[in-house]
């Protein structure tokens, strides 16, 4: 490791993963204000990315830091019926980002995994912090161009290599993030552009089928998740109202779209374990009916997404169905990352809550499912098949053995 570092990557590798975030994904554009999220012990990566934010043209970079430390204490102390409250500045701040057509960087990886395992469960999944609900106004409404990267951190690489001692963990971790963003490819731009041509040819495909359904099918798994009738599914690749294209998640091996948050029955049992708000759900299995989720059982921290399945309306309902093929490097690797920028671009998933109304036709669009909440979970695989269902009734395979039948 470069002493110059404290990351997994030595400082050329950040300076070059930092590039690739601005240029590529976010791509940032001359005079633009650039917004940076991260948690406490990411600060190499939000000042590489500070850099080349301004050696690409930005006006001004305006990080924001958010500390776990702070967000235990107010679980383990603050009045009950205070933890779901937000100050209105924090949503204020984003739908200013968008009205000043901002860009946007978050930086994935837990720095503080674990932090609130032996809390109580319940009053952990009403504090949703991170996470802002105005959030999905932006993306809906394509204000702003932006994009997650991940960073590794120390205590993130043991929990993902604990069997590895400290150093070789976050070496290892490190090496994984320069291979699934493809920094070891000779053009990384170019291998990405690659893959967006497969994935988007996939998604205009499966969007031509019309589907009325898709069925996952696999151990402990038999759920059918109704489509709205103008159901688009679309790769990571985006652009603002302004025409600025982007690529939101960095990597993105997934296609998704909007499921009808009515329609979907069945059991379906997770393939990863999943992060919500800093507690580990291990064990995840969901039963749907009419669309609502009526049971969340699991063999650890079911009381979280249960909190937040029940924050409103449209939390027990999905608002986006998934699909992930066996061709994806982050898949190929068999880790489980424990963060869902990795871990839900590994499988195909599902999300409670609120849903993309861009991913519907314009006459569906009020029917995409509403919420202050999005949770995804991983459900896919290569042992679980997906099946479109026609509106008649006949079936076609989506997914095999995580090759695409389309």
């Amino acid at each position: 490791m470069d002493a110059s570092t404290t990351a997994g990557l030595d400082a050329e590798t950040i300076e070059r993963l930092a590039d690739l975030t601005i240029g590529f994904a976010a791509n940032v554009q001359r005079g633009q204000i650039v917004a940076i999220g991260a948690e406490m012990g990411k600060e190499e990566m939000v000042r590489a990315l500070a850099a080349s934010a301004y050696r690409h043209g930005a006006k001004f970079v305006d990080p924001v830091y958010f500390d776990m430390h702070v967000k235990r204490a107010r679980i383990l102390h603050a009045e009950e019926d205070t933890l779901g409250f937000v100050p209105s500045w924090y949503g204020e701040r984003l739908l200013e980002l968008g009205r000043q057509r901002c860009a946007r960087v978050g930086i994935a990886g837990p720095a503080t995994p674990g932090l609130l395992d032996d809390l109580d469960p319940a009053r952990a999944g009403r504090d949703q912090l991170p996470f802002l609900k105005e959030t999905a106004t932006l993306v809906n409404q394509a204000t702003t161009n932006w994009t997650i990267v991940p960073f590794p951190t120390a205590a993130w690489a043991e929990q993902v290599h604990p069997d590895l001692p400290p150093d070789e963990a976050l070496r290892r971790l490190g090496e994984q993030i320069v291979h699934v963003c493809r920094l070891d490819e000779p053009d990384p731009i170019a291998a990405w552009r690659e893959r967006m041509d497969v994935l988007v040819g996939v998604s205009e495909r499966m969007t031509a089928r019309h589907f009325s359904a898709v069925r996952f099918e696999g151990e402990g798994t038999d759920l059918t998740v109704g489509l709205l009738p103008t159901t688009r599914f679309i790769a990571a690749q985006f652009e603002t109202a302004e025409g600025i294209r982007h690529m939101p998640n960095l990597p993105s091996e997934e296609i998704f779209g909007a499921p009808d948050p009515q329609r979907t029955d069945g059991v379906v049992r997770a393939t990863k374990p999943l992060v919500v708000a800093g507690s580990i759900v291990r064990g995840l299995e969901v039963e749907f009916r009419d669309g609502r989720a009526v049971r969340i059982d699991a063999d650890e921290g079911a009381e979280v997404l249960r909190g937040y399945a029940a924050r409103d309306e449209g939390a027990s309902r999905l608002g986006e169905v998934a699909l992930v093929d066996g061709d994806g490097r982050i898949g190929r690797l068999r880790t489980t990352f424990f963060d869902t920028l990795l871990d839900e671009n590994a499988a195909s998933h599902i999300a409670l809550g609120q849903g993309y109304a861009f991913t519907a036709g314009e006459e569906d669009r009020h029917r995409v499912n509403a919420s202050g909440i999005h949770v995804d979970f991983m459900i896919g695989g290569n042992d679980v098949h997906v099946t479109g269902i026609e509106d008649g009734g006949g079936e076609a395979p989506v997914l095999r053995a995580g090759a695409w039948q389309l």
